[in-house]
């Protein structure tokens, strides 16, 4: 695990409940003063007009010819749309959507084997919500609202409080925001611990690419990645291999075919500003560019593979390259885990654009 200082001390549930009973109260005013807050230029949050859904309220941002829908139930990107045409494959507000489409994933990405791990000496047990793979799959705040805190007609900060609870005994503060600028939307997540002791955390993104009329098979991918990790038949990792000479080398860019992923890929190519960029061919409108800051060491690649029967759009109609700050299975062998002391931040940024 990735720890920036000092050890701190070991944790005890006598303590995490001390800190939650001490700071509750104190959480709460500093929730409402921060959603009173506006800054110069900033919207009030009380005041947006947002609509409550199933994918809670919803923050409309606007930046020339681009649109996007953000959903407060998990920071979720709902929508972008540029010059009216939908790029991501997303579902409507009212439907609680499947495959995780546009959540942002805390405080681990993707599975953790039999939902338990190790973390300064003890053992903890997490809820195991993927039952044929006995994992606990994407964290523990997919169907939570975020509150806002900052809102301009082009973004939208959210805030998420993480108290401790039975298996994940840390106390964190989340903030996500999403910004809308002529090329597309970014999104900056910064983890706070604020709890007394050190924490481990992991996130992802979960935003789909919408495929053209061909779907995933004739989309054109280019990616990165050196590596990927090989896995057993619960998908959790068993090791890495160079993609050379694999199905999965897309260093080059090609058009994905039949190749079928639920695939960890690592060892990713960079520009001089420390960025690594996958592009995006064959989508719903132009090429898209989705690019990821060198907090993401991870881009966890599904093919739409296996939806449910209820979705409208069938099988393999989009892509998703899920920027992850960690491996699969990360909490178990500690693989690029961030460990925050008690007041320490982290941040990182991922966005998409649009070519031509």
């Amino acid at each position: 695990m990735n720890d920036a200082g000092s050890t701190g001390r070991a944790w005890s549930r006598r303590g995490a409940l001390t800190t939650l009973t001490a700071t509750t109260a104190t959480a709460a005013l500093g929730t409402t003063a921060a959603a009173r807050s506006t800054g110069r230029g900033h919207r009030p949050a009380g005041h947006d007009r947002a609509e409550q859904t199933a994918s809670g309220r919803l923050y409309e941002l606007r930046s020339g010819h681009h649109r996007a829908v953000v959903g407060g139930v998990a920071a979720s990107l709902l929508s972008w749309q540029v010059a009216g045409t939908e790029m991501l494959l997303t579902h409507p507000p009212d439907d609680v959507g499947e495959g995780f489409q546009g959540k942002t994933i805390l405080p681990w990405p993707n599975r953790i084997d039999q939902g338990s791990y190790e973390f300064d000496g003890e053992r903890f047990q997490v809820p195991i919500n993927e039952p044929s793979r006995q994992s606990a799959l994407h964290g523990l705040m997919n169907f939570v609202e975020w509150e806002p805190v900052r809102r301009r007609s082009d973004s939208v900060t959210l805030r998420y409080l993480l108290h401790p609870q039975y298996g994940y005994p840390f106390r964190m503060e989340f903030l996500v925001e999403y910004t809308l600028d002529r090329h597309g939307p970014r999104c900056t997540l910064t983890a706070e611990n604020t709890g007394d002791d050190r924490a481990p955390v992991g996130w992802a993104n979960h935003t789909y690419i919408a495929a053209g009329p061909g779907g995933t098979d004739g989309m054109e991918l280019r990616l990165p990645a050196k590596t990927y990790y090989r896995t057993n038949d619960r998908l959790i990792p068993t090791g890495t291999a160079s993609v050379s000479g694999t199905e999965y080398d897309f260093r080059d860019g090609r058009t994905i075919g039949s190749t079928r992923m639920d695939t960890a890929f690592t060892g990713l190519s960079r520009d001089g500003w420390g960025n690594a960029t996958v592009r995006f061919g064959g989508t719903a409108g132009a090429d898209v560019l989705l690019w990821v800051d060198g907090s993401y060491d991870y881009l966890q690649v599904y093919t739409d593979d296996a939806p449910s029967e209820r979705r409208p759009q069938p099988a393999r109609s989009g892509i998703t390259v899920e920027p992850n700050t960690c491996p699969p299975n990360a909490f178990v062998t500690g693989e690029s885990v961030l460990v925050l002391r008690p007041g320490q931040r982290h941040t990182a940024t991922w966005g998409l654009r649009v070519l031509g």
